[in-house]
């Protein structure tokens, strides 16, 4: 029988909808399909009807597999923005494990309004260095018109040989003209973990994404933190735009803040697609203060280290609303060499709370305020409810100076090329968010000091 956690790792993906950094889970499964009933039988038969009715019957001669596989993508694509029907050449394409490296253009997408839109692009990627922002409409690949095209078909256009260009054409809000970026692809940086100690007793880490070895990564940077001659009086987690990633590195990541109870429970129809993860005593303890930054860009992976820390009253949970993608995908192979990306659970919050469509409130709303507030509201940031067919939740050309320094202030990480004393200025000096953490957590020593 088939388990939820499978020898290969689920996926929660974030926002990992075949971009050009995708993690896919593989199981060795094959599944046949079954009539469950005769309702189901007496529809498959109008289905061979209709086949038999085309190859006999249009005016020109067709291929009987092509119009086989358009008709599984249409009945998947029916479900949810997050399953899908992957032919045989683009699932080897995407069969990309969260190890090794592979080269691109670096961003996260999606499909809304039969428009291939950028959920975010991947930091220090060629894409985020061209400027390439969240909510972007990719209106055209090399010149080629992406309206209707198929999520994979974009990938491969967009991927390629580091070294190479491509030309993408980007239709972006408040712009009154088509903005053309060409491209350079280059090797996607898989990195997922980076540390700054702010200040004497003050550190920071940031998870770009949840990927092998994330859960490790986030030790050594504590045990590099906790090892300065201050201790270690408070800790900021920054986990802004950050998509998501590996299921079991979302659990092992909470689990090195928490000595016991419920990290996240995953409920789907089927009870093998059910189980509830726990936290387990850790010899290496954090007693200090912990500050978690989520953004519209925090989702899947990042919403259960969000909602399992701030349920346990563990962390203050600070920024603005996360993304709400709570459900959870695995790809099955098919015989024919093709793959089925279906979502088989919904996964919940230590107290039951359903993040799916509705994100983690944070306990601080805190803006970034890089846009004006009149310019936010009137153009908010797209999140899992703006996705078409979403599953609902269940109870339980060049940038100017302007713009590229948005783009720094935007992003609590280090630039490239920017050195370490820097990166460290601009985020106690620009970053409002991380400034408003580190206040929050001097104070609290402050205030903790009072109380006694």
């Amino acid at each position: 029988m088939r388990q939820l956690v499978r020898r290969h790792k689920a996926i929660l993906g974030g926002l990992l909808l075949f971009s050009a950094m995708l993690w896919v889970s593989i199981s060795g499964v094959h599944q046949h399909l079954l009539a469950g009933t005769d309702k189901t039988y007496e529809e498959l038969k109008v289905f061979s009807d209709v086949l038999d009715i085309i190859e006999k019957n249009y005016v020109d001669p067709v291929d009987s597999k092509k119009l086989i596989q358009g008709a599984i993508r249409g009945m998947i694509s029916s479900l949810d923005p997050h399953s899908a029907f992957l032919l045989p050449q683009s699932f080897k394409e995407l069969q990309i494990e969260t190890k090794g490296e592979f080269s691109g253009i670096g961003i996260v997408i999606t499909i809304q309004d039969n428009v291939v839109t950028v959920v975010s692009p991947i930091e220090d990627s060629p894409a985020y260095k061209a400027g390439i922002k969240a909510g972007d409409q990719i209106i055209k690949v090399d010149g080629e018109e992406t309206q209707n095209m198929m999520l994979w078909e974009a990938v491969k256009k967009m991927r390629g040989k580091k070294g190479t260009s491509v030309v993408i054409t980007i239709r972006r809000k408040g712009q009154p003209e088509p903005m053309d970026f060409t491209i350079v692809r280059d090797i996607i940086p898989l990195e997922s973990v980076r540390s700054h100690l702010l200040r004497p007793g003050y550190g920071y880490v940031r998870i770009t994404n949840f990927r092998e070895n994330t859960a490790d990564d986030v030790n050594k940077a504590l045990r590099r933190l906790e090892s300065d001659e201050t201790p270690l009086k408070g800790l900021i987690l920054d986990l802004r735009d950050n998509p998501g990633g590996l299921l079991d590195q979302a659990v092992k990541v909470a689990d090195i803040f928490l000595d016991k109870g419920k990290i996240v429970s995953i409920k789907g129809r089927v009870k093998a697609h059910s189980k509830v993860y726990t936290a387990h005593p850790d010899k290496d303890k954090h007693p200090y203060p912990l500050v978690l930054l989520i953004n519209a860009g925090s989702a899947s992976a990042s919403e259960i280290v969000a909602g399992a820390l701030q349920d346990h009253g563990r962390a203050l949970v600070l920024g603005t609303s996360s993304f709400g993608k709570g459900s959870v995908q695995t790809v099955e192979p098919l015989r024919d060499g093709s793959g089925l990306k279906l979502t088989i659970a919904r996964y919940y919050t230590p107290k039951g709370h359903a993040i799916q469509t509705r994100g983690i409130v944070p306990d601080i709303v805190v803006e970034q305020r890089v846009l004006s507030e009149s310019e936010d509201k009137k153009h908010p940031r797209m999140k899992e409810k703006d996705l078409k067919n979403h599953i609902s939740a269940k109870p339980q050309e060049g940038l100017s100076e302007e713009m590229k320094e948005e783009i720094r202030q935007r992003k609590g990480v280090k630039m490239p090329g920017e050195a370490p004393l820097d990166a460290v200025q601009r985020l106690v000096t620009k970053d409002y968010q991380v400034r408003t953490a580190l206040d929050i957590l001097t104070s609290w020593q402050f205030f903790s000091k009072m109380s006694h």
